[in-house]
């Protein structure tokens, strides 16, 4: 990165820089130039240089976009002047693959106080789990959770986290194989048997399309006695069947508090990377200082989890040039070819990603987004690619394929395992998970001062000069850690998590 100015040039071949201050009309903050028109706010691109119409613009040394008229230098660089356009296909797979083995750091093993389940894995949190199978039972295992958590109970139980009801809006009305079920019944089962689930019970209605006894024959018999299932047609109907769950969590309370936090490596953490509300610097601060905090984090052995296929869309060529082999990197390429010909068939576009408010933030192209989004996935080699919710087995930097809405890409990466997830955030963000904790960082000074209820920790610093990128990834790391070890994250004090599971639903509605 340059050095620290009103405008930032990230690459020499960069034809933008970025305003690191708001700057008034009539400025000309690369000091030459035409005058700026109107206020700029921070995070914004500023012309290096006169740019004809057509001509490419570059950020971070990469092709963000095309001008779709002339531009002078000094000009302010948005959705007016900049559009997006082709980014080229002439992919160079595994060119860069010596050189990111080489990246892998040694880093001194470390470890992190959690709890060691019967299966061998290691959980960060111990909940008790109600996942409904279909939305008919959304109101009564909400309820139930709400009753025990409210009781007063659980002070009785120190080494539970809660009850958390696992909500949805699908599970009937759709098709009974293909991509919507099988991403739903992987996200169910992810999460009931998920390293911070201490026990769960699946709770239907009935009579719909994700008939438990289906879950169970492609998954196989499970632990009756930490897993549990129940419909509310056998019950005698909602209220009988709110008693009998409260009756029951009653029940399993004084086994799941048995649990004991014991000293786990670090390298049995399976972290999660997530980006929303993101501004101009995102891809600056806080992303690649989470890019850091990966790869020491995969040093150690542990796994991280990239995802948001349409948020790495222009900058993929960044993860092929890395992949481990050509099979990896056909199943990026084949995630990719699925979402432009699943976006054309809904006659949308894959730069309807960003959003307003990332346009506000600075962002004006999808290609711009991405190319700060994949920084966050660090340097090291890409081991493989997971479909939606898939249970995480590799070590190293692996790619979901998920949309980029929060939410449901968040709720796939946990239900494929990760049992922590760092989220950053530019413009701001209320996001929180259970069972997995949320940690936020923000982007910038400005936001982690604006929300310091929910920011966790703050990268703006690394723009006003008093922190480096590599001691901020340290810092990441260190707060991933202690939170692992039962820290609660803003987001877990405000109570945030019960909503944001949102199974991905594709497939007609019938």
């Amino acid at each position: 990165m340059a050095e620290q100015s009103d405008c930032l040039k990230l690459h020499p071949k960069d034809t933008v820089s970025i305003l690191t201050v708001n700057a008034n009309a009539g400025a000309t903050p690369l000091g030459s130039g035409v005058p700026l028109e109107k206020p700029v706010t921070r995070g914004h691109k500023i012309a290096n240089v006169d740019i004809p119409e057509g001509g490419e613009i570059y950020k971070f040394g990469q092709l963000i976009g095309y001008a779709s008229r002339p531009i002078r230098a000094g000009e302010h660089v948005h959705v007016h002047n900049c559009s997006f356009g082709d980014h080229g296909r002439e992919y160079q797979i595994g060119a860069d693959l010596e050189a990111a083995k080489a990246a892998i750091p040694e880093v001194a093993p470390r470890t992190f106080m959690g709890y060691r389940r019967e299966d061998g894995s290691a959980g960060t949190r111990n909940y008790i789990a109600i996942c409904g199978t279909v939305n008919c039972s959304a109101t009564v295992i909400r309820k139930a959770a709400d009753i025990i958590n409210h009781s007063g109970i659980l002070e009785n139980y120190p080494n539970v986290d809660g009850v958390a009801a696992f909500a949805h809006g699908t599970g009937c009305g759709m098709a009974n194989s293909g991509p919507g079920f099988d991403n739903l019944q992987r996200v169910l089962w992810g999460y009931a048997t998920h390293p911070n689930t201490g026990a769960a019970l699946f709770v239907g209605l009935g009579c719909e399309q994700m008939q438990l006894a289906r879950m169970r024959e492609i998954h196989g018999e499970m632990d009756e006695s930490r897993f549990f299932m129940m419909t509310i047609q056998e019950n005698g109907g909602t209220q009988k069947s709110i008693d009998m769950i409260v009756d029951h969590i009653k029940k399993l309370l004084p086994k799941v508090n048995e649990a004991k936090r014991v000293e786990i490596p670090a390298s049995e953490l399976k972290l999660a990377l997530q980006c929303g509300g993101s501004d101009g610097f995102s891809g600056i601060t806080a992303n690649p200082a989470l890019g850091v905090a990966s790869d020491l984090l995969i040093g150690m052995g542990g796994a991280v989890v990239l995802s948001e296929t349409p948020e790495i869309y222009g900058a993929e060529q960044l993860l092929l040039r890395r992949s481990a082999s050509e099979e990896v990197a056909q199943k990026l390429l084949t995630r990719i070819k699925w979402w432009e010909e699943y976006t054309a068939a809904a006659h949308g576009s894959m730069d309807n990603n960003p959003s307003p408010g990332n346009k506000q933030g600075g962002l004006t192209t999808i290609l711009e987004k991405s190319l700060g989004a994949v920084a966050k996935a660090g340097s090291t080699p890409l081991a493989d690619v997971l479909e939606y919710g898939e249970q995480i087995r590799e070590k190293g930097l692996l790619f979901m394929d998920t949309p980029g809405y929060d939410p449901v890409s968040a709720t796939g990466q946990i239900a494929g395992g990760a049992q922590m997830l760092v989220f950053t955030t530019g413009r701001g963000s209320a996001f929180g998970s259970k069972p997995t904790p949320t940690i936020k960082v923000a982007t910038n000074s400005a936001l982690f001062a604006s929300m310091p209820d929910d920011m966790d920790l703050n990268c703006g610093d690394i723009l006003s000069g008093g922190a480096s990128i590599e001691e901020k990834g340290q810092e990441i790391l260190d707060y991933v850690l202690a939170a692992a070890s039962g820290q609660k994250t803003k987001s877990e004090i405000l109570g945030l998590g019960d909503n944001e599971f949102v199974p991905w639903q594709v497939g007609a509605v019938m």
